[in-house]
């Protein structure tokens, strides 16, 4: 009977478990792959699959797979990108879950990927996608030997464990977005301050007012086709010498 291959004790811890080290994911760092790996795992054991996998979208919206419970999976995985077909693609397409019981009697419509994964030795198929709200970041799937659907308590397992992986990962990505962000306003901030120190050399090496000196530094980036933080900082630290600002650069002939 699905789901009901270990005893209903040791089924609940195992079940627990798997929860607590999603939570984790919500407070501690972590390594995402490795987290995803285990939940691969964790779904073979609590719902009497005989292998699970996962796909995920990266920052471009390209799928790719990161966690799988078997070498078989992941190259089933593997190859419904490569035909661009298959229950976990259409998974993620619509959003929705596909529950297969049968998968010889689904050649119309996967063509490519139902032969193979019946030649493979597996019969049934459930893909359950990985999101919050509107937005979809993957998909959770797993493949038995034998025909049938999951039960409703295995299905609302399977998406609860899908659930709280995808909160997680959307947390990691965000913390990372976050991290670029604040680097880069760092850099900015940088920036600025050399800059402004640069234009404090100009200045007084060419009796300017500030706002004279700033065109002239920005000038002569443009003119150079380079970035004016860089111009800046070679001036403040001497590589760039003030009167190479302040000469006005001869006009090329017949211009």
């Amino acid at each position: 009977m699905t789901g009901r291959a270990m005893s209903g004790t040791k089924r609940e811890s195992r079940l627990l478990r798997a929860f607590v080290q999603l939570a984790d994911t919500l407070v501690d760092d972590y390594d995402v792959v490795d987290v995803l790996h285990q939940l691969a795992e964790h779904c073979v054991q609590l719902l009497n699959a005989t292998a699970a996998g996962l796909m995920l979208s990266d920052q471009r919206g390209d799928l790719r797979v990161v966690a799988y419970s078997s070498a078989q999976t992941r190259m089933l995985e593997l190859f419904q990108l490569q035909a661009s077909e298959g229950p976990c693609l259409d998974c993620i397409r619509n959003g929705e879950p596909v529950l297969v019981a049968d998968l010889s009697a689904e050649v119309g419509r996967w063509p490519r990927f139902a032969p193979l994964a019946v030649k493979e030795g597996f019969a049934s198929v459930h893909a359950v996608p990985m999101r919050l709200r509107r937005e979809i970041v993957g998909t959770l799937n797993l493949f038995r030997h034998e025909t049938g659907l999951l039960d409703d308590e295995d299905l609302l397992v399977v998406r609860a464990l899908a659930d709280t992986a995808t909160i997680g990962i959307l947390q990691e990505r965000a913390i990372r977005r976050s991290e670029i962000v604040t680097e880069q306003l760092q850099t900015a901030l940088n920036s600025r301050v050399v800059i402004e120190q640069a234009k404090g050399v100009l200045a007084f090496a060419g009796n300017l007012e500030m706002e004279q000196a700033f065109h002239t530094l920005r000038g002569h980036a443009r003119n150079g086709g380079r970035r004016l933080a860089d111009v800046a900082r070679e001036l403040v630290v001497g590589e760039l010498r003030p009167e190479e600002l302040l000469t006005p650069r001869p006009r090329p002939t017949g211009a």
